[in-house]
């Protein structure tokens, strides 16, 4: 279970400055513990003393940046049972799902502990002409400077991992803002961090309202910005950054397609399509929300899915036999609802699910969605699916590349030339091939394009962005 109340983290230290925020249980509703809020004068100073321990982190070799993270992957393994369960009551996870977040976070912080001993660079041949002979490059990658990070609530530990890690492979301190609905597996990790050597002022986490965080955003102390939640935060906040670098992961609504030829694993692919669309409670920017269908396959996948998805079990979260939970608000349940009832007063039909209680929201499946439906265009986040079919595999991908976002997207088929088709024509971060866009390992480039962001994660492309090139030029004969 939680704790009664939760420090924040100031320059590696727990600091309980307050208790003024309040942190839910998202099933019960209740408040289940109390959490240190950051003003703006504490945001300052973590700012300050980030910039402090920049020499001290530059100085901190490899090998000692190993060894933090080596130890983080054996605490969490010590601490797995208490982690997913605090992520289970903050964040409405279900218990499985919770447990496989808190897998995922020690496998992130694993790669980082390898790829931090492996941070190379290149030697240049610069004699292209005669006037640089005798003249040889030299680059080697240095860290950018203190960074700012700003987490979001569906995945409070492994989001959290995935600017935490490689910030310290990379050698440079960050101040945090976790999801002030989510702070706590955030926290968990600062108390870890804590127990470790890293120099005084490398890391802050700092959770605080978002009117009060400007700081993270605007301080040009900061050399980098890593940002991922909704889509219009997001690009506000590029526009506010100034001259930092920023990263932005931001949402999506992601597509599924399931060619012709799939008509002997259709069982597979419902499974995988039911898991895709309603895990964590859809609440994941690479959720699938539309399941594009060869019309030959149509009327036998759509039978199976519905069946699948009336099985889905909605209820507590903590409960092992649970796979949809509440959704992260009863505001957030409302709005899905009201894009479902638009879209349905437009001409589409419910065939699946479609009750709502507070902000448990049923897995739930539509067809005959409009495309200029909010619930079409927009990002659902939450347990809605929508069906269609298409007859011609190009005008599938042409249908997939209709929206403003492009994360990642899913082409269930057993042909060669329609998966490097797909690879070359959609307007995506990442194509993956016989399974869901849900799919992520944690050292893969992850991130997007069009609306859905900037730049990608994974630890090894994190470092790259955390760090930059300096080129020394050496005369070697004359």
């Amino acid at each position: 279970m939680l704790k009664t109340t939760y420090p924040y983290y100031l320059a590696n230290e727990p600091v309980s400055a307050n208790t003024d925020l309040a942190v839910t249980d998202k099933f019960s509703g209740d408040v289940a513990t109390r959490v240190a809020l950051a003003d703006a004068q504490a945001i300052d100073k973590a700012i300050g003393l980030a910039l402090a321990a920049m020499p001290a982190m530059r100085a901190f070799p490899p090998f000692k940046r190993q060894a933090v993270l080596e130890h983080c992957v054996k605490r969490f393994r010590e601490r797995a049972d208490e982690m997913a369960m605090a992520l289970c009551i903050e964040a409405g996870k279900p218990i499985n799902d919770s447990r496989g977040e808190v897998t995922r976070l020690i496998d992130t912080f694993k790669v980082a502990a390898e790829e931090s001993v492996r941070i190379d660079g290149e030697i240049l041949n610069l004699e292209i002409s005669p006037r640089a002979k005798g003249y040889h490059g030299y680059v080697k990658r240095v860290p950018i400077g203190p960074c700012s990070f700003i987490s979001p609530f569906n995945f409070p530990l492994n989001l959290a991992a995935h600017k935490v890690a490689p910030a310290i492979a990379a050698g440079v301190p960050f101040v945090m803002k976790p999801a002030s609905r989510t702070p706590i597996g955030a926290l968990i990790i600062g108390e870890v961090l804590a127990e470790t050597d890293l120099p005084k002022g490398a890391f802050s986490i700092l959770p605080a309202h978002r009117d009060g965080a400007d700081l993270f955003t605007t301080d040009e102390r900061f050399k980098l910005l890593s940002f991922t939640g909704s889509p219009a935060v997001g690009w506000d906040l590029k526009a506010k950054a100034g001259k930092k670098k920023v990263i932005l992961e931001l949402g999506g609504n992601a597509a599924a397609v399931v060619d012709a030829d799939q008509g002997a694993r259709l069982d597979y692919v419902v499974d995988r399509l039911a898991f895709g669309a309603f895990y964590q409670s859809g609440q994941s920017c690479i959720g699938v929300q539309r399941i594009l269908v060869h019309a030959s396959l149509y009327a036998a996948l759509r039978e199976k899915l519905i069946e699948k998805t009336k099985s889905l079990r909605m209820g507590d979260p903590k409960d092992e036999k649970t796979f949809v939970g509440p959704m992260i608000s009863e505001s957030e349940s409302k709005r899905l609802a009201g894009w479902m009832e638009s879209a349905v007063k437009a001409g589409a039909k419910i065939i699946a699910g479609g009750k709502v209680d507070g902000a448990m929201f049923e897995a739930t499946l539509l067809e005959n969605v409009a495309r200029d439906a909010d619930l079409y265009r927009k990002e659902a986040f939450g347990p809605v699916a929508i069906l269609k079919k298409f007859d011609d595999f190009k005008d599938a991908l042409a249908t997939v590349n209709d929206s403003d976002f492009g994360l990642q997207a899913g082409i269930f088929t057993d042909s060669l030339a329609h998966a490097h088709e797909a690879w070359d024509t959609l307007e995506v971060g990442g194509v993956v091939i016989n399974d869901v866009p849900s799919f992520r390992v944690d050292n893969m480039p992850y991130g997007g394009v069009k609306d859905s962001g900037l730049g990608r994660e994974g630890i090894r492309y994190a470092i790259e962005d955390m760090t930059e090139a300096r080129l020394m030029v050496m005369r070697e004969t004359w």
